[in-house]
This record gives C-alpha cells, sequence and structure tokens, in this order.
C-alpha cells in the first residue's frame, strides 16, 4: 500500500490549494490582514488498490462515532466489529453493514485472525486497551487505540515495546491535535509569540447527566445478551450489574476517571503545542461533590504539575480542572501564558494576545516612592530620567491575532487520516505514536494516583518512570489469564 508518485504529486498539489484557503484574521490596531492557515491536512491520494480494511473492537458511543471518523477517510472499509454485547452488535450491522454483511463477534480474538484486516480499532473500556493493543500488535494489525493508552503507569512500557517489536503503525486517539488551531498554537509558541512559557490552565466542565457519563441503559441488558465474566477481564469478580457495564467510566475498576477520560486531551494538547516531554512533579485534589450514584471517583478534581526546564521549553506549572456540576459559565479552553502574551485556544478557534511590559519599570502609585523626602525624590527622579529614556517608558500596543478553524474541518477524521497514511507508506511516525500517546497517559494516571493515595507523585518524563516504579515486563504483572 505505498502511494505512487503521480498520486504523492496530486496530494501535493491539493494541499497547496488548500493552504490558501480559510486562515488567520489578525487585528494589530485596527488593520485586519488575511492570511494562510500553517495547517494543511496529512492527505495521501489512494489508488484502488490502496484499500484500508478496518474492524472496530467496541461497538459503543465512542467506537461509532470513531467508525464514522474512520470510514469518511479516503479508500477504508469496515469488515468486522466486535462488542459484548449483542445489541451493538445487531446495531452495527444495520448501521455499518446495509451494502454487505458484516462480520460480528463477541471475541476479539476471531478478528485479530482475519487475514482480511489490515488494522483494528481499539475502543474499549481502559482496563481493556493494554492487552487488546498488544494481542493485535502481535497478530500483525495496525492499531488506533483510545485514549489513555493504558489504565495504569506499569503497563506503558509492555505496549511500546510490542509496538517497537511489531513495526507496525500505531495510533493513540487524543484527535484535538489534529485541528488546525492546535497546529496554528503549536506554530505561534515554537516562534516565540508569546516569550517564554511560564503557566498553563485548561479545562473541561461540564453541566449534565450525559456529560457526566450516567448514560442510557438498554433494558434488555443481562447474562443472556452481553458478556458479563469478559468483560471484567481481570477486574475484581463482582454479581451482573447493568450499569457498570454501559457506565464504566464511572469505575476505577474500568475506567481512570475524569483525568483518563479528560485530563489527557489537554495534556496531549499542551505537550503537542509545547514539545515537552512531561512534567515531573504531580499533585490533584477533589471530591464527589455531586453525582453520587454509586461512582467510585470524583466530579470534581484540580490537578497541578511541574514542568521542568528543557531544551524546549523554560519552566512553567500547569493547572487542570473538570468539573461535572458546573452550573456557571462554562468556557472549556486552554490558555498557556508567556511573558510577553496568552494564547488561549480550543478546537474550533485561536486568540493570540501579544502584550509586553515597558522596559522601564515606572514609579508612583501604589509605590514606596510616595514615602521618600522630596530631597530623596529629586535624586530619584533624575536617576531614573538618566536611566530610562523616554521611549522605554510605554509599553507597546496590545496585538490581538484570531485564527478561526475552518468550517468544514474535521480533527477526529483529520487523526485517522493521519494514521492511513502512516499505514500506506508503512512508517510508525504518527502525530500521536504510543511513546507520545504514554507520556500524555501517564501523567494524568499520576493525577489519580495522587488523588486517592493523597500524595505528590514524582515522574521521570525522560525514562517515561515515576519514582519507585519496578520495571516492567510484556505480558507480566496483571494476570491477564483471567482475560482468555
Amino acid at each position: 500500500m505505498t502511494p505512487s508518485r503521480r498520486t504523492f504529486i496530486k496530494t501535493l498539489s491539493t494541499a497547496t490549494a488548500l493552504a490558501a484557503t480559510g486562515g488567520i484574521q489578525a487585528v494589530l490596531g485596527n488593520t485586519p490582514l488575511v492570511g494562510a492557515p500553517a495547517y494543511i491536512p496529512n492527505l495521501v491520494g489512494n489508488s484502488p488498490n490502496d484499500k484500508i480494511r478496518i474492524a472496530t473492537i467496541g461497538m459503543g458511543i465512542q467506537g461509532n462515532y470513531d467508525t464514522m471518523a474512520a470510514l469518511r477517510s479516503p479508500d477504508v472499509e469496515l469488515v468486522a466489529v466486535s462488542d459484548l454485547y449483542d445489541g451493538r452488535l445487531e446495531h452495527a450491522k444495520t448501521a455499518f453493514g446495509k451494502d454487505k454483511e458484516l462480520f460480528a463477534t463477541r471475541d476479539f480474538r476471531e478478528i485479530l485472525t482475519r487475514p482480511d484486516v489490515d488494522a483494528v480499532l481499539v475502543v474499549v473500556p481502559d482496563h481493556w486497551h493494554d492487552h487488546i493493543t498488544i494481542e493485535a500488535l502481535k497478530a500483525g494489525k495496525h492499531v488506533y487505540c483510545e485514549k489513555p493508552m493504558v489504565q495504569h503507569i506499569n503497563e506503558g512500557k509492555p505496549v511500546i515495546d510490542a509496538w517497537k517489536k511489531s513495526g507496525k503503525t500505531m495510533q493513540v486517539g487524543s484527535q484535538r491535535i489534529s485541528s488546525s488551531s492546535f497546529q496554528e498554537a503549536k506554530r505561534m509558541v515554537q516562534a516565540g509569540d508569546i516569550g517564554q512559557i511560564n503557566y498553563i490552565e485548561s479545562n473541561n466542565d461540564r453541566f449534565n447527566a450525559i456529560g457526566a457519563w450516567n448514560y442510557s441503559v438498554p433494558p434488555d441488558a443481562s447474562l443472556t445478551t452481553l458478556d458479563w465474566d469478559r468483560f471484567l477481564g481481570d477486574a475484581p469478580k463482582r454479581p451482573f450489574d447493568a450499569k457498570r457495564f454501559f457506565r464504566w467510566r464511572n469505575y476505577k475498576d474500568y475506567g481512570t476517571g475524569v483525568a483518563g477520560d479528560l485530563f489527557v486531551h489537554l495534556i496531549t494538547g499542551v505537550h503537542f503545542v509545547t514539545n515537552s516531554l512531561g512534567p515531573t512533579r504531580i499533585f490533584s485534589s477533589g471530591n464527589l461533590a455531586y453525582w453520587k450514584d454509586g461512582r467510585d471517583v470524583p466530579d470534581v478534581m484540580t490537578s497541578v504539575m511541574d514542568y521542568p526546564k528543557t531544551d524546549n521549553h523554560e519552566a512553567f506549572q500547569m493547572v487542570l480542572r473538570v468539573n461535572f456540576a458546573n452550573a456557571g459559565k462554562i468556557s472549556n479552553v486552554t490558555r498557556i501564558i508567556g511573558n510577553e502574551g496568552q494564547i488561549e485556544f480550543s478546537e474550533d478557534n485561536l486568540i493570540l494576545t501579544k502584550k509586553k511590559l515597558p522596559v522601564a519599570p515606572g514609579y508612583g502609585g501604589y509605590d514606596s516612592y510616595f514615602t521618600f523626602t522630596e530631597p530623596v525624590k529629586q535624586q530619584f527622579k533624575e536617576q531614573y530620567d538618566a536611566q530610562y529614556p523616554q521611549e522605554t517608558r510605554t509599553a507597546e500596543p496590545v496585538k490581538e491575532v484570531r485564527f478561526d478553524a475552518p468550517k468544514n474541518e474535521d480533527a477526529h477524521t483529520a487523526h485517522f487520516t493521519d494514521f492511513f497514511k502512516n499505514v500506506r507508506l508503512g512508517s510508525q511516525g504518527t502525530i500521536e505514536d504510543p511513546v507520545f500517546g504514554f507520556r500524555a497517559a501517564a501523567p494524568v494516571l499520576a493525577c489519580n494516583e495522587s488523588y486517592f493515595d493523597q500524595k505528590v507523585v514524582e515522574w521521570d518524563p525522560v525514562t517515561m518512570t515515576k519514582k519507585g516504579q519496578p520495571v516492567a515486563v510484556a505480558g507480566g504483572a496483571k494476570g491477564k489469564k483471567k482475560r482468555a
């Protein structure tokens, strides 16, 4: 599935044309400017022989959305699906198998043995991510794995090792970094538009039951219509509970809470924009404030992370927040603050505010100057005038640059397009490969450890290990035999 030279040239021409549409509206004073966007989608045209056949493992909410996004990429065909609930399999046949018979099974292993499956989408509860991903890579399949890449920190290295050994393409599914606004934020930060970064804040608040993961439970859910034992896998055994199956994000046995589900999007974006490898200290606090429905994870959490100085950036602090009961104004954005400006952005748009301090510090107002005697004031003023000429005393005008993503942009599809491009090229160089994915997942998983154990977690972003962590062995510590 290697693209031809003609295909590549055609694609390059298309991408160049795209660069001339959409873009930035900058306001420098009152003068509007229009420029080309920094983002060009990573498109690769395909010949009829380049069709990629995919299978989705996990046909829940995100599994359906991922499948639809994947199929919007050119020359991609869905040939099989797997899920533990029969109703989802029937729905998948209706939704995606109208033109042909779609293979559907409860057992994901049947998919991994199929020769007509090139790539799998792993869209299952978090406690299954590492196991299915590793098995898929061993079976010679390319893998798109939903975020967070793993449920526990010690599962990260085995996934990375399996990926490297397989030579296959793998993408982790935090798709926002494939949006043009994130690409533009990255360009601005790397260009030094806000000076040296010193603080970042990001939040993802909600105010509704579905947003708080209280998804609808089908009335036919039973031990007959779904495979409860396989769902549990290596999680603690317990009697059948339909709410745990369909609302698994609410339980730490199967999910990763607000940190693993939502912080991971925020930290992925920050790492992408700043070229950071990660924090060294992580602390979280919060509580279960409103959704006291049997869940055992917080619905309010704030985490503080210390990022050290590196070759890519100065030291900065980052604060992440999720509030599932925010009745106030919700503005889910990321703000990257430097000593010369701020970038505020989301998946759809971006605002850069450039603001620099004057060279002269000024005096007067709430300042010790007024406490000086008159002779000392005069002496101070003479020294100040000699040190700071008039032109150093006024700050530059505030400049604002706004970027709006093209109206027809779809970051979710773009993320899959990048994945499929690399599959066709035989490349492991996706925008969010397992190393990047783990460097985003590990700190948010450390947020959970900090919250539940009430401690600061120390992390080494270079070696991807936390203080006191044992070395993980692929296929080892979690007792995967229970999942057979």
